[in-house]
């Protein structure tokens, strides 16, 4: 009986430590058919992976977070090299609420790994491997910005993670799609969001979640117009960013890539829609979402 109840125990421990739920779905339409069996059952692979490894060092006491990775398979060979497409996204539940917020959306083009069927996956993130190294990074990312929303600053140590997962990749045969160059690297986002020069950036967003939090809790329309009011204040921090950080920066990127359409939502109905052309200038990409708000009065 006590060698029964302390087995449960112990399980009970690994399922909370446990911080991912991660939907994999994998696309083979680039590949040849005859190249297509070389990757059966990766998708599980990559699941169990994701959703049985403990990638914090303390025992995760909050909600498994709720993540999904499309991998677009581009190119294969028989002997097991492999390049990817990878959209990754993730959500975060609204505070005393039914509702999801979209955390992250990245579209990384850029995934080279090693695999042969059947292969057991492991983490190490003391060493490097393209395969499960990429794997520990967005898991580290996807728990760093969950971590940043509920507490100021509350991701460091998980973009530290990914940055050493970094540093490991970018002196390897695999750097492509790590080291620094064109609109996204994975050095870039972990590399600029450890940057001080990014901290106001990092509890503007902060605010920015506070405030959504709030609207979904108000009690009248003043609770409504005060949180309208943190999310406009977070919004007017980031512009007045412009002089110290880089705008093009995938931190900004993303941030507006998940969030251009909660913006929207719910500041619609905001009094000054002035808001909205401040939104223009530092968010271009999602222009035409705003001008929708701005033309609609």
């Amino acid at each position: 009986m006590k060698l029964f109840i302390g087995a449960l125990l112990f399980l009970t421990s690994v399922a909370i430590a446990q911080e991912l739920n991660c939907n994999v779905t994998v696309n083979l339409a680039n590949l040849s058919i005859s190249d297509r069996p070389l990757v059966n059952g990766f998708d599980i692979a990559v699941t169990n992976y994701m959703n049985r490894t403990v990638f914090s060092n303390s025992n995760w006491q909050n909600d498994k977070i709720d993540c999904a990775m499309t991998i677009l398979f581009l190119t294969a060979s028989s002997d097991g090299n492999f390049t990817a497409q990878v959209i990754l996204t993730s959500t975060r539940a609204v505070y005393q609420s039914n509702k999801t917020l979209q955390m992250l959306r990245i579209n990384d083009g850029s995934w080279q790994f090693i695999y042969q069927k059947g292969q057991g996956l492991v983490s190490n993130q003391s060493s490097f491997d393209p395969l499960t190294s990429f794997l520990d990074y967005y898991a580290n990312i996807v728990i760093g910005y969950n971590e940043d929303s509920w507490n100021e600053l509350g991701g460091t140590a998980y973009f530290n993670r990914a940055y050493r997962i970094c540093n490991l990749a970018t002196t390897s045969s695999f750097a492509k799609g790590w080291a620094r160059s064109g609109l996204y690297s994975r050095q870039a986002l972990a590399e600029d969001i450890l940057d001080g020069k990014f901290q106001p950036f990092r509890k503007a967003c902060y605010q920015f979640y506070y405030g959504v939090d709030y609207f979904e809790n108000k009690q009248n329309p003043v609770d409504a117009y005060k949180a309208q009011n943190l999310i406009v204040a977070a919004i007017n921090t980031i512009s007045g960013l412009g002089n110290q950080v880089d705008f093009s920066s995938p931190v900004l990127r993303t941030f507006f890539d998940a969030n251009s359409g909660t913006l929207v939502n719910y500041l619609s109905s905001y009094r000054d829609k002035s808001i909205f052309k401040t939104l223009k200038q530092i968010d271009p990409s999602h222009t035409a979402q705003y001008d929708v708000v701005l033309n609609s009065n």
